[in-house]
C-alpha cells in the first residue's frame, strides 16, 4: 500500500486493493485516466480501491466521468464511488457518494490533492467508471459552502495572456454566496480594459454583472442574489501584479447574522461532520446597550497541536464588536466542555476555520440577550430600571418582579420597579453566611403561543445596601446552571439614568439616624440637669 503523510498532523491513507487485483495508486502526472478494475467488463466483488490525484502545489485536480454504472441503492450502501476534495476517509473532504447509472458531475478540488475511492460487495456486479483528470492551474468548479481562490502565482506576480474562470455553487447549496476580496493589486486603467476582475450574478458570463475591478483598490464584498457565482480573471500581454486573495462563504450554513434577543445555531451538518476547506460567520447583532451570553450545548472540533499545544487546525474564535479587529473572547478547539461567553458590546462574531482534513462532529451554541438594568437596594426596598428604548415593543405588564401586580411603571424614558422587601415575591435566605433578600425578575417576550419568559434573580444584601441582577433562564433553561453575575451591568451603554431619583426612599436610614438624634439630645438633657442639681 501507499501512504500519504500530512506533517505536523500524524495522518496516513493507504491505497487498499485485493489481492491480484491491479487498482488504486498515486497519479502524479499533469492529467491521466483511471477506470474500475476490468472496465468495461464487470468489476470484481468485495473490492476496494483508492486513487490519490497529487499535482502541482498551487494548481487545482479537474476531474470528469465518461462512464458510470454501479450497482444501485437509495443510500449507495453496495456498491460505491466517493469523491474527495483532498486525502481520502476523512469525512470533511468528502464531495459525495455515488452509485447507479447517473455518473457523478464534474468536480474541481480546492488545493493539489484529490482522492477518489471505488467499492464493491459481494453481490451484483456492473461494468464500473472510466474518469479523467487535469491540473488546472486556476478556475474550476467550486462546490463547498467555503473556500479561498488567488490569482496564478499569488502572492508573486500574475503571468501575461491568462485567463480563469471559477464558478462557484451548485452542490446542493441553496442560499446567496458572499465573496470578499482579502488583497488586490493588478494593473489598473480607465474602464479596466488591460488586466481585470469580472463577476457575474450566475453560472455563465450572460447573468447579472456585479462588477469589473482592477488597479490596487479593494472591490466591496459583494453578495449574489442566486446560488452561483462566476468569476473571471484576464491579464494581457504586459504590466501584471501581485493578483488577489479572495474567500467566498455560502449564506445559511456558512454565514448568517442575527438580529433577534436570542436564537441558537450549529457548525455546517451539525451532528454531522462539518466540511474541511471553511471559513464560516456568524454574527450577533442586539440593540444598544445589551450585551450577548453564549452558552455551548456541544462541541468537538479537531485537537489540539501536539507540537504547540494550541488550536492550530480547526477551531472556533469569539470576537467582541462584530468584528475579527475586536478583542479576542476565546479560542477553541478539541472536545471541551465550555463555561458560557458574555461579549462586553452588543455585538459579538464567532467565527470556524477548519483546514483541508480531520473534520469532527462540530458544535452547536445558544445565545440570548443580556437586557441592561440598573438594580440597586437599600436597608429595605429594590430599585430597578430598564430603558424604555431596550424593551420598546414590550407592554409595561410584561415586566415584573416576583408577580404580575408588582408590574412595572414608565418614568420618562426608563421602566421602573421600586418595591419594598415584604412585597412581590421576595424572600430572605442565607448565603456565604450573609442574610440576603432574593426574588425573580420576570421579562415576558411572549408572542402568541410561543412562550419565551427570560428570568433573573435580583439580590440585595441590606447591611451593606449591595444588589446584584444573575440572569437565570433565557434560551434554554435547563442550560443555563452557569449563570454569569451580572452586577457590572449597572454600567450599561445606554442612556444615563439619574441617581438623584434614588435618594429617597431609604426609611430604614431615616429612622435609624433620628433615634440617634434624639437619644444625643436626651443625654445632653440629663447631663445639663445633673450639673444644675
Amino acid at each position: 500500500s501507499v501512504l500519504l503523510g500530512f506533517p505536523g498532523k500524524g495522518i496516513s491513507h493507504p491505497l487498499l486493493c485485493p489481492p491480484g487485483i491491479k487498482c488504486g495508486g498515486v497519479l502524479s502526472a499533469p492529467s491521466g485516466n483511471f477506470s474500475s478494475p476490468n472496465f468495461p467488463g464487470l468489476y470484481p466483488y468485495e473490492t476496494e480501491c483508492t486513487w490519490l490525484i497529487v499535482v502541482a502545489e498551487g494548481s487545482s485536480v479537474l476531474l470528469s466521468f465518461s462512464h458510470f454504472e454501479l450497482e444501485y441503492h437509495n443510500t449507495c450502501a453496495y456498491d460505491y464511488l466517493q469523491v474527495y476534495n483532498g486525502a481520502a476517509r476523512d469525512r470533511g473532504n468528502l464531495l459525495g457518494t455515488f452509485c447507479g447509472h447517473s455518473p457523478p458531475p464534474p468536480f474541481s478540488s480546492a488545493w493539489h490533492v484529490m482522492a477518489v475511492v471505488f467499492r464493491s460487495d459481494r453481490h451484483v456486479a456492473k461494468h464500473g467508471f472510466a474518469a479523467a483528470y487535469r491540473k488546472d492551474a486556476c478556475g474550476g468548479q467550486l462546490t463547498g459552502l467555503s473556500g479561498e481562490i488567488t490569482s496564478p502565482r499569488y502572492p508573486e506576480s500574475y503571468p501575461n495572456d491568462a485567463e480563469c474562470r471559477w464558478s462557484i455553487g451548485g452542490a446542493g447549496g441553496g442560499g446567496p454566496l458572499t465573496l470578499v476580496f482579502a488583497d488586490f493589486q493588478m494593473e489598473g486603467g480607465q474602464g479596466c480594459g488591460f488586466d481585470y476582475v469580472a463577476l457575474f450574478d450566475g453560472p455563465t458570463v450572460t447573468a447579472p454583472s456585479l462588477g469589473r475591478y482592477c488597479g490596487s483598490a479593494r472591490p466591496p464584498r459583494t453578495v449574489s442574489s442566486t446560488p452561483h457565482l462566476l468569476i473571471i480573471f484576464k491579464s494581457d500581454f504586459n504590466i501584471g501584479g501581485r493578483g488577489f486573495k479572495a474567500h467566498f462563504y455560502s449564506a445559511g450554513e456558512c454565514q448568517e447574522v442575527f438580529t433577534t434577543i436570542k436564537g441558537n445555531f450549529s457548525s455546517p451538518q451539525y451532528p454531522n461532520f462539518y466540511p474541511n476547506n471553511l471559513k464560516c460567520q456568524w454574527s450577533i447583532q442586539l440593540p444598544v446597550g445589551y450585551r450577548v451570553k453564549v452558552f455551548f450545548l456541544d462541541m468537538e472540533l479537531e485537537g489540539r497541536s501536539s507540537l504547540t499545544g494550541g488550536c492550530d487546525y480547526d477551531h472556533l474564535s469569539a470576537f467582541d464588536g462584530g468584528t475579527e479587529s475586536g478583542s479576542l473572547l476565546g479560542r477553541w478547539c478539541g472536545r471541551e466542555s465550555l463555561a458560557p461567553v458574555t461579549s462586553r458590546s452588543n455585538r459579538l462574531l464567532l467565527l470556524l476555520h477548519t483546514d483541508r482534513n480531520t473534520a469532527k462532529r462540530g458544535f452547536s451554541i445558544s445565545y440570548v440577550g443580556v437586557v441592561p438594568m440598573n438594580v440597586s437596594c437599600t436597608r429595605t426596598d429594590f430599585h430597578i430600571q430598564i430603558p424604555v428604548q431596550s424593551l420598546a415593543q414590550l407592554e409595561r405588564n410584561r415586566i415584573y418582579l416576583g408577580t404580575p401586580s408588582c408590574a412595572a411603571q414608565v418614568v420618562g424614558r426608563n421602566f421602573k420597579i421600586h418595591t419594598r422587601f415584604d412585597t412581590c415575591g421576595t424572600e430572605s435566605q442565607r448565603r456565604n453566611n450573609t442574610s440576603v433578600i432574593v426574588s425573580t425578575l420576570y421579562i415576558d417576550f411572549s408572542v402568541g403561543d410561543q412562550e419565551d419568559i427570560h428570568q433573573y434573580e435580583v439580590q440585595c444584601e441590606p447591611k451593606r445596601k449591595e444588589a446584584s441582577v444573575t440572569l437565570i433562564a433565557g434560551p434554554d433553561p435547563s442550560r443555563l446552571s452557569q449563570a454569569e453575575n451580572l452586577v457590572d451591568a449597572q454600567k450599561w451603554e445606554g442612556e444615563a439614568i439619574d441617581a438623584r431619583e434614588f435618594k429617597s426612599q431609604d426609611t430604614s436610614d431615616i429612622v435609624f439616624i433620628s433615634i440617634c438624634i434624639l437619644a444625643g439630645l436626651l443625654m445632653v438633657i440629663a447631663v445639663v440637669g445633673l450639673v444644675l442639681l
